[in-house]
C-alpha cells in the first residue's frame, strides 16, 4: 500500500486470518506488517503474542515531511481489511510511478514467498523492489510451487520487465523437476520474447550429489535456450546467492534464509537485474 504524506504517525490496523504457526518463523513476519519511505525502514506494525485476528499499533514518524510511503502486508496471513490513520489536517496523496513501468516477476518456493524473513519489508523480492524503484508480483507459494503449466500460462498473460524463477525446493524429485523446469522457461518466453529470465537454484552453500544434480536441471534448460538464438536468459547457481562472509549465519534451518540470507540473495539478484534491465 503506497501514499505520500505529511503525517507525523501512520496509525495501521488489520484483520486477518490463516496464521500459521511456526517455531522457526517469527510473528512479526507471518502476521506483521511495517513501513517504509523509499528505502528508509520506520516501524513495524507488532502483532500480540496471541496473535489475534485483529490487532493495530502506530508509527510515530521522525522529522515528519511530505514523503512517499510504502507498508508491506503480512508473509503468510490471508488479510481481509486494513485501516490506515493518519493525523487529521495532514495531506495524502497518490504515490508516485516506479521507475520501471511494469513489474519484476517471481515464482519460486516458500523461499520466493518470504519464509522466514523477520518481517515483510526483508523478504528478497520487497529489497530488489526498493532497490530498483520497481513494483513487483510474487508467486511464491509456499510447499506448492511445482511447475505446473497452468500456473506458466496464467503468469505468461501478465505483463512484466522481467522474471525470476526458482522451484527447486518444490520439485519432488529430480525426475518431475527435469519434465517441469525447460517446460515452464518455454512458456513464459514464448509470450514475452525479449524479456530478461533469470533462473536460479536453491539458496544453500553446502550440496549433496542429489543437489548438485538439480542444477545440472536448470543449466540444461539455460544452455539449450543459449543454442535457440536465446540472447536474453540468464542464471545464477543458488550456492551464489550466499555470500561467504554470511553463509554459517544465512539459513534458519539450513533451508529458509534469515535476514542476512534474503540481503544476500537481493544484492545478488540486484546486481544482475540491474544489468540486464540496463538500470
Amino acid at each position: 500500500i503506497r501514499f505520500v504524506t505529511d503525517s507525523p504517525y501512520i496509525a495501521v490496523k488489520l484483520q486477518v486470518s490463516g496464521t500459521s504457526k511456526f517455531s522457526f518463523f517469527s510473528l512479526t513476519g507471518l502476521v506483521g506488517c511495517d513501513v517504509y519511505s523509499g528505502k528508509q525502514y520506520y516501524g513495524t506494525i507488532i502483532p500480540p503474542m496471541d496473535t489475534t485476528t485483529e490487532y493495530e499499533n502506530i508509527i510515530n514518524i521522525q522529522n515528519p515531511a511530505e514523503r512517499e510511503y510504502t507498508i508491506n502486508m503480512p508473509i503468510y496471513s490471508c488479510v481481509h481489511k486494513v485501516y490506515i490513520g493518519i493525523k487529521e489536517g495532514s495531506t495524502l496523496k497518490p504515490a508516485g510511478d516506479y521507475k520501471l513501468k511494469t513489474p519484476i516477476v517471481f515464482y519460486g518456493s516458500s523461499i520466493v514467498q518470504g519464509g522466514c524473513a523477520s518481517r515483510p519489508g526483508n523478504i528478497y523480492p520487497s529489497i530488489i523492489s526498493r532497490e530498483l524503484d520497481a513494483d513487483f508480483i510474487s508467486f511464491g507459494l509456499a510447499g506448492s510451487a511445482k511447475g505446473e503449466e497452468e500456473i506458466a500460462r496464467h503468469i505468461a498473460s501478465l505483463d512484466m520487465s522481467a522474471f525470476c524463477y526458482d522451484y527447486d525446493y518444490n520439485a519432488d524429485n529430480l525426475e518431475h523437476y527435469k519434465a517441469t523446469h525447460e517446460r515452464f522457461f518455454k512458456i513464459i518466453r514464448a509470450a514475452h520474447p525479449n524479456i530478461p529470465i533469470i533462473m536460479t537454484t536453491r539458496p544453500k552453500k553446502l550440496l549433496s550429489e542429489a543437489e548438485m544434480d538439480r542444477i545440472d536441471v536448470m543449466l540444461e534448460t539455460y544452455n539449450n535456450a543459449i543454442a535457440a538464438g536465446d540472447k536474453n536468459v540468464y542464471y545464477i547457481k543458488g550456492c551464489d546467492l550466499l555470500e561467504d562472509s554470511i553463509a554459517e549465519i544465512a539459513l534458519i534451518e539450513n533451508c529458509h534464509p534469515n535476514d542476512c540470507g534474503f540481503a544476500s540473495i537481493a544484492k545478488v539478484y540486484s546486481e544482475k537485474l540491474k544489468e540486464v534491465l540496463s538500470l
